[in-house]
């Protein structure tokens, strides 16, 4: 039980740490922030591997790699979708 809540809470730092970088805020909140996060860790990890310092066994460079694009795209769509 204690390791999906540190899951999502590193989920959620990881998000928010991607919205930060690129100035861009996922829709839903701290909610879009923890999805954002798990999402962009598993593209992150998928595509890059799992080098570099983990926690609650999220590779920590690679998912914020994966979770930028992530917020980019996702920025890219809701900004087409607002026109």
């Amino acid at each position: 039980m204690f390791s999906l809540i540190w899951t999502l809470i590193i989920g959620g730092v990881i998000g928010a740490l991607a919205g930060a970088i690129t100035s861009r805020d996922l829709p839903m909140g701290w909610i879009g922030n923890i999805v954002g996060g798990l999402i962009g860790a598993w593209l992150g990890q998928a595509l890059l591997g799992t080098w570099g310092p983990q926690l609650a066994e999220i590779a920590i460079f690679p998912a914020i790699v994966g979770a930028v694009v992530l917020v980019l795209v996702v920025s890219l769509i809701t900004r087409g979708l607002a026109r």
